[in-house]
């Protein structure tokens, strides 16, 4: 028996699976002739494709319609994939334009409120309620997550403390004491560096008010789940948003935290192969690919997201029918080769974390010394790691590291110590590997 006090919206997320096929093809039907009509970039490509919009009348006939990059819309900047007119814009984001173009999203004021709604019900299918107080420590610029996040708490009547991802891990820790937070919204790796400012402060967690985190905008790996829930006291919940499509609110875990639920009333999800781009069956892993079919102001067809993942139609004991999609595992862009192998930085990351005193904060240093490529891993020194004055320590844990690198990708690597805070506070497109190799 389901809990329908979980549930923001029963009726669409518990909506039967026939009935929501219909519902996107008609969804579907509507944001395919508009933007035929209203953007260049889809007119030219269903016509080079020979699309008929008259005979799409399954979900299965999405494969016949062209994909969209995120080169596509790189070169589409600033708003030529716009499907409604400037003066219908009620917001702008865009991404952060590091490794090139940004790309730009424009909101009308109906896309507002559907982000709102889908905000809304990750944070219920979270566990928050109106009764709490949440502190959401993620940027506020023209990154989309936080406003995302904001809008939803006011929605579901919570109380709201943009404390924003620029305020000092100190400052939130001050906050979240002061102000009594119960949930905190946040990166997994900026809570690490609120939990570190907490220690250094010496407030304990039970000084607290705080019982739930909602992370995004990284991966979430059980280990560093669970050494978030041990260190903060809380229960972690995970979820998946993109700014290209909508920003926080895509998907989210429900209280099973066994995948997250997609808001397909919004959006049609696919799973495709990495080499022939066809769609792939249930559970096989592929790259993720999504279909808006409510966006007005930018509505995007078959965008492949570059995030690896796989899908779980099976019914989930929470109740709702929304498919589920497993946890991003790498990206197709991502894939680092060295020596002749393959492998995703994330692997790297699971590697780390399930070393008792790593720190989840790591780079990848790809170089070349002659002719022969090098690989270093740089770890900062984790502040739970005692005597670390004692060289054997380190030493030990250093020589376990390399090892578990070795046993997992059999290939040889560096690792090596740095200081506390000199990885987290990195951005951009090094954060995580630096390919120091000649092109």
């Amino acid at each position: 028996m389901m809990d329908r006090a979980i549930l923001y919206n029963p009726k669409c997320e518990t909506m039967p699976r026939d009935e929501r096929e219909q519902l996107q093809i008609e969804r579907l039907q509507s944001t395919l002739n508009r933007v035929y009509r209203n953007v260049a970039f889809y007119h030219t490509a269903f016509d080079a494709h020979h699309v008929n919009l008259e005979k799409l009348k399954r979900i299965e006939a999405l494969r016949e319609l062209p994909f969209t990059t995120r080169d596509d819309l790189r070169e589409s900047y600033p708003y030529d994939m716009f499907a409604v007119p400037l003066h219908d814009i009620a917001r702008i984001h865009s991404t952060s334009g590091t490794t090139g173009v940004p790309i730009v999203v424009g909101y009308t004021r109906n896309d507002l409120r559907n982000w709102t709604e889908c905000t809304a019900r990750l944070l219920v299918a979270a566990g928050i309620a109106d009764r709490d107080v949440v502190q959401i420590a993620l940027n506020y610029s023209l990154f989309a997550g936080g406003f995302g996040f904001h809008q939803g708490v006011e929605q579901i009547g919570a109380c709201v403390i943009p404390a924003s991802l620029t305020t000092s891990p100190e400052k939130q820790a001050i906050i979240m004491r002061d102000f009594k937070a119960t949930a905190l919204i946040s990166t997994p790796s900026h809570a690490i560096n609120i939990i570190a400012a907490l220690e250094q402060l010496q407030i304990h967690p039970e000084r607290l008010h705080l019982r739930t985190g909602l992370f995004g905008g990284e991966r979430l790996s059980d280990p560093l789940r669970h050494q978030l829930e041990e260190r903060l006291h809380i229960t972690a919940v995970d979820s998946y948003g993109l700014t290209e499509i909508m920003g926080s609110g895509v998907a989210g875990e429900c209280s099973q935290r066994n995948g997250f639920h997609i808001n397909e009333d919004h959006f049609i999800v696919e799973v495709v192969d990495l080499q022939s781009l066809e769609p792939v069956g249930p559970g096989e892993e592929g790259e993720l690919v999504l279909t808006t079919i409510l966006k007005e102001g930018f509505p995007l067809i078959r965008y492949r997201t570059g995030d690896i993942t796989r899908l779980n139609p099976e019914p989930c004991p929470c109740g709702r029918t929304f498919v589920r999609m497993a946890g991003v595992t790498g990206r197709t862009d991502d894939l680092i080769l060295f020596q002749g192998v393959g492998f995703f930085p994330s692997q790297i990351e699971e590697i780390l974390s399930n070393v008792k005193g790593a720190s989840p904060h790591y780079q990848i240093i790809l170089d070349k010394q002659g002719d022969v490529e090098t690989l270093e891993i740089r770890v900062e020194i984790s502040d739970v790691i005692p005597f670390l004055d004692e060289v054997k320590t380190l030493e030990a844990l250093r020589v376990q590291m390399a090892g578990r690198v070795k046993t997992a990708l059999d290939i040889d690597t560096k690792v090596t110590f740095v200081e506390p805070k000199s990885l987290s506070r990195l951005a951009g497109a090094n954060r995580h590997v630096l390919d120091r190799r000649p092109r």
